[in-house]
């Protein structure tokens, strides 16, 4: 076994009974086009471990959010299994080193690819799995995501920075206490850049750029979450 996947055993704390099973999750089907020797990709372990961490996930929030409803928890699960999301959580645990692809594939950057590396994850989940059974496939999920509610908060400041100031600042000062203004545009039409201020109350707190008026809002309301802590109500 090369130095890669035994590095991944040990950062994910746990050494495979069955080797041959933790290759085929980070086989890449473009190998089996181009070995006639390797038979079977990573392919069925993928849909088998979408479904594991979709019950492992399922399970954790409906213990850490009892007062949810289906629709939020739902929503809550779908950003923790996006693929994109997959494929960061596979780069942290360096799984992008264990692949085992074709030439061309590799030539082509494959192993950088979000969907290859989403796809590995999931395979990897389903080798544990079939490895160890649930109670070690649950643990190592847990492992690997951390605080739960941490990884979503990350993700909400990311992806939805103006959603996640708000539910920060709604609780203490009403829904209208945030306003974003465009303070300045530049550049040709085609290639236009927004300015936009967010004031808190009358008080600036931060500015933001984009291509877009509501990506310079993100952008405004990213730079206060990372710098701005809520003020208590006077």
């Amino acid at each position: 076994m090369n130095t890669a996947l035994q590095t991944l055993q040990q950062d994910i704390r746990h050494t495979f009974k069955s080797a041959d099973l933790l290759k085929l999750a980070v086989t890449h089907p473009s190998l089996t086009n181009e070995d006639e020797n390797i038979t079977e990709s990573n392919q069925r372990l993928e849909f088998l471990g979408d479904a594991v961490l979709q019950l492992v996930l399922t399970s954790e929030l409906y213990q850490l959010y009892p007062g949810e409803r289906e629709g939020v928890l739902s929503q809550r699960r779908a950003a923790l299994t996006k693929g994109s999301f997959l494929s960061g959580l596979a780069r942290e645990i360096h799984l992008d080193a264990c692949l085992f692809l074709g030439k061309s594939e590799e030539d082509s950057g494959g192993r950088t690819r979000d969907s290859a590396l989403e796809d590995a994850f999931e395979a990897l989940i389903a080798a544990v799995y079939l490895d160890a059974g649930i109670e070690t496939a649950t643990t190592i999920i847990r492992k690997i995501y951390g605080p739960f509610a941490e990884r979503l908060a990350a993700r909400d400041q990311i992806e939805n920075p103006k959603g996640h100031l708000q539910e920060k600042v709604q609780p203490i000062h009403g829904n209208k206490a945030l306003r974003y203004a465009i303070t300045s545009t530049s550049g040709e039409d085609h290639a236009k850049v927004y300015t936009v201020t967010l004031y808190f109350g009358g008080e600036a707190l931060a500015t933001g750029n984009g291509s877009s008026k509501k990506t310079a809002e993100e952008s405004a309301a990213r730079a206060a979450l990372d710098s701005w802590e809520v003020p208590p109500k006077a």
